[in-house]
């Protein structure tokens, strides 16, 4: 092994300069990513790397490139992480949400998809990595996020103050349903329901979050229409299930919010498999394959497929979501992943000027 010599701290930057963020294809020195380099006297290093997402899924290979670029300059390397998120910009018109620098939707055009389990799972996923999350339930006929957190309907009925976040999991957590006793159904008309998804984005004391995370009802409603105009969505995900019918249904969504001038991050399968626990033998129950052909006829990414597991129904019973309850899961692991590539992105998207 070579013995490093001492290097000077233009020498260290000069090196960095070469290491690039693989999302950004830009130089982190370039990007302003590193902070508080220090070299001491002996030849040793510190810096903080700081990211565009606490949930960045590259922060192996960024880790690695630095550490093999500065593997004959420095002596000790001593790396500490950051994240500073940025905010989206707002369109014309949109009244950006108080202290929410993005804003996800989680959105398909049929119901019984999963569409609810996938929007907890994702948002507690982020709030796992380190990052500030809310989660609204804008299904606002048919909340089902209370349970999904175990948190009781109505519980908030009382309150003079209306509707205020409860934290769970890390994320925290809003819906309509804080406010109904059980059973009590919603009987609104569409403007009713656009309305009142206007109040949840912003007459709720949100504070500082870097993703907020909204749970659309299914079809192409008033609720997904008025969120898309009156807010600034920083980009939506698209589920289904392999079936051609909800397919067919997830690729009405992307069109609808590619109308309405909102990125589509991409589309997700869910109860694409089922592996036989006694057998390890593989059921395609539902089909399978058919969310990522349409995102490839689409022209828009696939976020990746989630297999069928009784963890993930397990979990939304118990109020547990899967990801905190049984993170080495199948469906655990698959939906970090997909947390981490919308993450990332976001920060694409940013730096696109979007």
């Amino acid at each position: 092994m070579t013995t490093p010599t001492t290097a000077t701290r233009d020498e260290i930057l000069a090196a960095l300069d070469r290491v690039q963020d693989p999302e950004l294809h830009a130089s982190i020195v370039r990007l302003g990513m590193v902070k508080d380099l220090e070299v001491s006297e002996d030849g040793d290093v510190s810096l903080t790397v700081e990211l565009t997402t606490p949930a960045c899924p590259l922060k192996e290979t960024i880790e690695g490139d630095i550490r093999a670029a500065l593997a004959d300059l420095a002596g000790e390397l001593t790396l500490n992480w950051g994240a500073n998120v940025r905010a989206s910009n707002p369109k014309e018109g949109q009244k950006p949400i108080e202290g929410v620098r993005n804003i996800i939707a989680v959105a398909s055009n049929k119901g019984g998809v999963g569409k609810s389990t996938l929007a907890s799972n994702i948002a507690v996923a982020l709030a796992k990595s380190g990052a500030s999350v809310g989660l609204i339930d804008a299904d606002i006929t048919g909340p089902n996020l209370p349970t999904m957190f175990g948190l009781p309907q109505g519980l908030q009925a009382g309150s003079s103050d209306g509707l205020r976040p409860v934290e769970r999991h890390g994320v925290k957590v809003v819906s309509i349903g804080f406010l109904l006793p059980k059973g009590t159904p919603v009987v609104w008309r569409g403007p009713m329901i656009g309305s009142a998804v206007r109040q949840l984005l912003h007459d709720v004391p949100w504070g500082d979050l870097d993703y907020l995370i909204i749970d659309l009802p299914p079809g192409t409603s008033d609720a997904a229409m008025s969120m898309a105009q009156d807010a600034p969505i920083t980009g939506v995900v698209i589920v289904s299930s392999p079936q051609d019918v909800s397919v067919e249904d997830a690729m009405k969504a992307v069109a609808m919010f590619e109308k309405l001038d909102v990125p589509v991050f991409g589309m997700i399968e869910n109860f694409s498999y089922f592996i036989a626990p006694d057998t390890g033998k593989r059921y395609d129950i539902f089909g399978h394959g058919g969310a990522a052909n349409a995102a490839d006829e689409l022209g828009i990414d696939f976020l990746g497929e989630i297999p069928i597991e009784p963890a993930v129904r397990e979990g939304a019973d118990r109020g547990v979501p899967v990801v905190y309850g049984a993170p080495d899961s199948d469906s655990a692991r698959a939906i970090e992943r997909i947390a981490k590539n919308v993450a990332a992105r976001i920060s694409v998207l940013q730096r696109m000027g979007r």
